[in-house]
C-alpha cells in the first residue's frame, strides 16, 4: 500500500530543493545586511536618574560612558560603579533585543541556531 501526500507536498523534488536553498540564501542575505545595519546603530541607557549614560554599538561595544560630577563621590565609589555597569548592562540589552527581534521578523520565527 502506498502512502499519499497532500496535495501540494512531494512530486516536486529538485525543483522544491531548488525554491528552499533560493528562499535560505534570501534569507542569509537579508540577515547579512540587517547585521551590517545594526552593528553601526547605537544604544544608550541611564541609571541612577540620568546619572549615567552608556551608550554602546550593535557590536556590543562599549562607546561613551557619561557621568554627571554630582554624581562622583570618593567616598562611595562603590555607588557610581553600580550605577555604570546598571546602565551598560541596560544599552547592552536593548541592543541584543533589537536584533533578536530583527532577525526573528526576517526569518519569519524560525531559530537558526548560531546566526543571533
Amino acid at each position: 500500500m502506498k502512502a499519499r501526500l497532500p496535495q501540494g507536498y512531494g512530486g516536486g523534488g529538485a525543483a522544491n530543493l531548488q525554491q528552499l536553498a533560493r528562499q535560505a540564501q534570501k534569507i542569509q542575505e537579508d540577515m547579512d545586511q540587517a547585521t551590517s545595519e545594526l552593528e553601526v546603530k547605537e544604544y544608550s541607557a541611564t541609571a541612577g536618574g540620568d546619572a549615567v549614560k552608556a551608550t554602546v554599538t550593535g557590536k556590543m561595544e562599549v562607546k561613551a560612558i557619561d557621568i554627571k560630577p554630582e554624581v562622583v563621590d570618593p567616598e562611595d565609589v562603590e555607588m557610581l560603579s553600580d550605577l555604570v555597569i546598571a546602565a551598560v548592562n541596560e544599552a547592552l540589552r536593548a541592543a541584543a533585543a533589537d536584533k533578536s527581534q530583527r532577525m526573528e521578523k526576517i526569518s519569519g520565527g524560525i531559530n537558526m541556531p548560531g546566526m543571533f
